[in-house]
């Protein structure tokens, strides 16, 4: 998704929120690369809606706080899948 990235940043702050996705998983989704993402919900979406900044600085935290167990259950299933 190209075009306006001062609206891809609100469409970007909305789909993080209402699915609590990660950035990678908004960045498949929106056909454009993670440090995009990031740009677009940490620097543009900060000028243009506050509130809906902070809603997806909550989500971020999160995931990154959970991060950890998403790869420990990625690892374990990948190895439970060899045997």
């Amino acid at each position: 998704m190209k075009g306006d990235p001062e609206q891809r940043a609100i469409l970007l702050g909305e789909y993080i929120t209402e699915r609590g996705a990660t950035v990678r998983q908004a960045a498949a989704v929106f056909g454009i690369s993670k440090s995009t993402v990031h740009k677009d919900v940490a620097v543009r979406l900060r000028r243009q809606n506050k509130a809906l900044w902070q809603q997806v600085q909550t989500v971020l935290a999160q995931n990154k706080a959970e991060r950890h167990l998403r790869g420990g259950a990625a690892t374990k299933a990948k190895y439970e899948n060899l045997h």
